[in-house]
């Protein structure tokens, strides 16, 4: 199991001899299972950025913390000792892995990737991270468009708003209609926010995930990034 441990603050260059591929999009879109298969095969580490602002949310609302605070929460963040193992997550020595997705958390967490201080931090980490190990395929939202605008290559992931919610019914359950529009809700707060917002990065590959196997996207993506390396 590969431990991944990501500290305080860090310096926020990247070399131009690592291979990084950025996987962004909204809630839904199948940026986790395909980023985790796409590492796999390319013998690549992964890392879910959506884990790191969630294990934050985990942490303010176990310490009693108001979201919206952007200086108190962003103070916890840049003291905050993260974990990320491949199927685990621990902050501050907690392990908060099925905490991060519970409701409570996920509608917090709309909050706190609003917040500036928050995403500066963790933005250096993520670029910490890959600058360790050479490289790496990294999820999230804004990952192409702000992270590692050089990516090796950037890859847009979406599908309908009714495909989204009906992958997420079979994940966590639910009535597929309340999901429908709480997804459209996230998206709405993510494309609007002033830091860093969801969108399609310049000079990346849009992928419709709707109705196609995982392997094939995949092997489309795997394609993709041989076709960009020397």
């Amino acid at each position: 199991m590969t431990r991944v441990v990501l500290w305080g603050r860090v310096g926020n260059s990247v070399s131009d001899a690592q291979v990084i591929i950025a996987i962004d999009g909204p809630a839904g879109a199948g940026k986790s299972t395909i980023a985790k298969a796409l590492a796999h095969a390319m013998k690549l580490q992964y890392l879910d950025t959506g884990a790191m602002f969630r294990a934050v949310t985990s942490t303010v609302l176990r310490l009693g913390i108001d979201p919206s605070h952007i200086e108190q929460v962003g103070a916890l963040c840049e003291s905050l000792s993260l974990e990320v193992l491949e199927n685990q997550v621990i902050a501050d020595g907690v392990d908060v892995t099925v905490d991060i997705r519970t409701p409570a958390v996920t509608k917090a967490a709309s909050v706190i990737a609003t917040n500036p201080l928050v995403r500066a931090n963790l933005r250096s980490r993520q670029r910490a991270w890959t600058s360790m190990r050479g490289g790496g395929v990294v999820e999230g939202r804004d990952i192409g468009s702000v992270v590692f605008p050089d990516a090796t290559l950037k890859v847009y992931l979406t599908a309908t708003p009714r495909v989204r919610a009906s992958r997420r019914v079979a994940e966590i359950g639910g009535d597929v209609d309340e999901i429908e529009r709480l997804i459209r809700e996230r998206d709405f707060l993510d494309s609007t926010r002033a830091d860093s917002p969801l969108r399609e990065a310049e000079g990346s590959v849009l992928i419709d995930t709707s109705g196609r196997l995982v392997v094939d996207i995949v092997e489309q993506i795997v394609s993709l990034v041989e076709g960009r390396l020397p």
